[in-house]
């Protein structure tokens, strides 16, 4: 418990003045996570991180997380494009080392960490407040599962993925994120309506617990407890992000960001 808060402050420190400052610095640690994201894939498939489909990987993830204007006059779906067909060669030219499957994973993790990172810069960029918003979610709907999972959780909610969650847990940690961002959007509105602003925040919490049941999966198809060792007591970067990572694209799809 000790090494997990300690881990948690060093990361606050570190994590809140850039996404406090915004542009370029949170646009360049968003990178650095993204990149780290798609290493904890390729760790758990046993790829080497110097390989040409990891090099590739690593590629088709910048490419995603950072926004077009810092790319340029440079075309993000050709690059997308080249780098998977380059990673399907490799399925020709590798001598059975590097199957079909593995460039299908390798593919689709990039683009599941590159978007997931890319909208966390869209969103800073719509204003500090609204990311507020998101993690709000994240956090209020993470630790009141957890919390009322302990005290009254008796249903499993998906017991072949993550055991530990409970149904109890993921409606009460869904009820409280909503009461208290009843109470921030009050004083800090969205782009619509309060009551409609209420709806979506439910709509979020789910997401991101679907976020969280998908990042557990792919630890429990792997065998692995945590996505990466980065953050002793915490586990990845996926261990930590792949909630908002699901909320994002949602956000942005319903014209939050």
């Amino acid at each position: 418990m000790k090494q997990r808060v300690i881990t948690a402050v060093i990361a606050l420190i570190i994590f809140i003045p850039l996404l406090y400052v915004g542009g370029m610095p949170f646009a360049i640690l968003a990178t650095l996570l993204g990149l780290i994201g798609i290493s904890e894939i390729l760790v758990m498939k046993k790829k080497l991180l110097v390989s040409p489909e990891a090099i590739l990987a690593f590629l088709m993830t910048f490419t995603l997380v950072e926004p077009v204007p810092m790319l340029g006059h440079i075309d993000r779906t050709a690059v997308l494009s080249i780098c998977s067909l380059c990673m399907l060669l490799l399925t020709v030219t590798s001598k059975n080392r590097f199957s079909f499957d593995d460039a299908g994973v390798l593919i689709l993790g990039s683009l599941y960490v590159g978007m997931g990172f890319h909208y966390m810069i869209m969103a800073r960029d719509a204003g500090l407040l609204t990311i507020l918003y998101a993690f709000l979610i994240v956090w209020l709907t993470d630790s009141g599962a957890y919390l009322i999972g302990r005290k009254i959780g008796k249903h499993k909610l998906a017991p072949h993925v993550s055991p530990n969650k409970t149904w109890e847990g993921s409606i009460g940690g869904t009820v409280l994120a909503v009461l208290v961002l009843a109470v921030y959007l009050y004083f800090f509105p969205q782009r619509y309506s309060y009551s409609m602003m209420l709806l979506l925040t439910l709509i979020f919490s789910v997401g991101g617990q679907l976020g969280d049941l998908v990042e557990s999966a792919l630890k429990r198809h792997y065998g692995v407890k945590d996505s990466g060792k980065i953050l002793p007591g915490h586990g990845g970067i996926l261990d930590r992000f792949d909630s908002i990572m699901f909320i994002l694209p949602i956000m942005f799809l319903l014209n939050v960001i």
